[in-house]
């Protein structure tokens, strides 16, 4: 057997005073890929950042082995401790990086071209009609639409599966022996994440590549790898191949990561009642925004003629992919946009009137997907779940205030004290309830919950839905859940409307909608949640 692409032994990263990897070994062969799960903060990242030489933080020391086989029967390269030199030779030419986020990974300065051609000119020494025809070849491996003109595009043109498209396309132009995909699909939706994950597994076979997938999600790790190791705190608690995982977990934590997944079919909210009142009606529901072109003025029509109600203590699901306009309704009903027609009345108050009473107003909450941007890194929690008390003169003075806040705390299961903290004091499923109290404490009817659970670890995922299940039933709230996995919700929903292009295609009971879909585009979506088990 040939010499593995990669082999990591005994790693360790120490920052300051604190041990960040604890003695972490894997290896990946050619054609095979390696999955690395685990919450964040377990050392997922640093692990491979670390064993690749591109970690780069203060007072970091990094001990252990990390080999890169040789290239026709050369020797291999030691990337721990290497230099700058030796790293850069590597680094885009034999080791590709496919990151998280491609909106903050690609230059938004240069066009998909000049990415794609920079490292084929750095590392190949191609011409720079070669390194073009090159990048055509990628976009089309990748199955980005009409190539040639997507050359000439900047990031902002592209949609984000188009843009991790791009990024795959980068990470492959050298041909390198190794892929690393860093939660790659994380911020996509489900079906882009599919493509995705079909992309690369088509790409490995034709090209032979190694792959290191970083996931949090031990369902999207099933889909792709043969091995898996689950780290926590660092250290490695489980390392078997995917099956043995899935079948016969060893670890305890192993078995909370596989139970926290969404799966269809796990877990579905108590019949509502047939006869509880309608909360929220909207009917025509139209919405337009003008766009500059660059043949000039357009309009999108991001929600067209939409129609559905929402009744008291129930969830309404709303799912569709990225662009299909659920956020712009949820924009629209918190008054964030203005309708171009339409109506949408709450216990028979207009919310999309001109001027909207601002007790009205507060009848309807809003928790977005990303906590930590939607809370000012500059104000303390307390704060931040107390302005909402202030504005609307909901907790008289400021010691009734202090008390309340407290409440509010403890209601979404944190402590009293969590009030002096930060937001980049808290872990993301901390500053999710931080967002939730302080959408409570306006006391709405309706809550929107706009992906509020898509950037969370799964196993922090699970306790943030528990915890929306649970305050529905102690305080019978209303809400309008929106996300794009149907796994997520199938979990929380009484009632479903998917949407396509800005339209509904199927609004129904989820019971008869999970049972039997009438729609292709939803069975595409159910199709394209990660199932239970992996398919061999």
């Amino acid at each position: 057997m040939s010499d593995p692409v990669l082999a990591v032994d005994d790693l360790r990263v120490r920052i300051g005073r604190h041990d960040i990897v604890r003695g972490v070994s894997l290896s990946v062969e050619r054609e095979q890929t390696v999955g690395i799960v685990g919450e964040s903060g377990s050392g997922k990242s640093m692990t491979v950042l670390a064993a690749t030489g591109l970690l780069d933080a203060p007072a970091a020391a990094v001990s252990g082995s990390s080999l890169l086989s040789g290239r026709d029967g050369a020797a291999s390269t030691q990337l721990v401790g290497a230099s700058v030199r030796a790293l850069r030779r590597v680094h885009g030419d034999r080791i590709g990086f496919v990151f998280q986020d491609p909106g903050t990974s690609l230059n938004p300065m240069l066009t998909v071209e000049r990415q794609i051609t920079e490292s084929l000119e750095a590392h190949r020494r191609s011409t720079r009609r070669e390194a073009r025809t090159r990048a055509l070849e990628l976009l089309d491996a990748v199955g980005l639409p009409d190539p040639e003109s997507r050359l000439h595009s900047y990031p902002h043109q592209l949609s984000g599966g188009q843009r991790q498209r791009v990024m795959v396309a980068i990470a492959l132009s050298c041909d390198p022996e190794l892929l690393v995909a860093d939660e790659p699909t994380t911020s996509l939706d489900v079906t882009t994440q599919a493509q995705i994950i079909d992309l690369v597994r088509t790409l490995q076979r034709d090209f032979g590549t190694a792959v290191i997938w970083i996931s949090h999600d031990l369902g999207v790790i099933g889909q792709v790898a043969d091995e898996v190791t689950v780290l926590r705190a660092g250290e490695t608690v489980e390392q078997a191949p995917i099956l043995d995982v899935f079948d016969r977990p060893r670890h305890d934590y192993t078995r909370e990561l596989l139970a926290a997944r969404p799966v269809l079919g796990a877990v579905t909210p108590e019949p509502a009642a047939a006869d509880a009142p309608v909360l929220l009606d909207v009917a025509g529901l139209d919405v337009r925004f003008p766009v500059t072109t660059p043949t000039g003025r357009s309009t999108v029509h991001a929600v067209s003629d939409l129609s559905f109600t929402v009744r008291r203590g129930t969830t309404l699901g709303v799912v569709g992919e990225s662009g299909s306009g659920k956020s712009t309704v949820a924009a629209a009903l918190t008054g964030l946009v203005t309708p171009d027609a339409g109506t949408a009345t709450l216990d028979g108050a207009d919310l999309l009137a001109r001027r909207v009473d601002r007790s009205l107003r507060r009848r309807v909450g809003l928790v977005f997907q990303d906590p930590f941007s939607s809370l000012d890194p500059r104000t303390p929690v307390g704060t931040a779940i107390g302005e909402p008390l202030r504005v609307h003169r909901l907790a008289g003075d400021r010691s009734q205030r202090r008390t309340r806040i407290a409440e509010l705390l403890d209601l979404v299961g944190l402590p009293a004290d969590f009030a002096s903290r930060y937001p980049h004091e808290l872990s993301g499923g901390q500053r999710q309830r931080v967002s939730i109290a302080r959408a409570l404490a306006m006391e709405p009817d309706l809550l929107i919950l706009d992906e509020s659970t898509a950037s969370l670890d799964v196993s922090v995922q699970a306790r943030v839905l528990d915890l929306l299940a649970d305050l529905q039933q102690r305080l019978t709230l209303t809400y309008l859940f929106i996300g794009h996995d149907l796994a997520v919700i199938q979990r929380m929903s009484h009632d479903v409307l998917v949407m396509r292009g800005g339209r509904a295609v199927e609004y129904r009971p989820a019971a008869e909608l999970f049972a039997e879909p009438d729609d292709d585009y939803t069975c595409r979506l159910l199709a394209a949640v990660p199932p239970a088990r992996p398919r061999v």
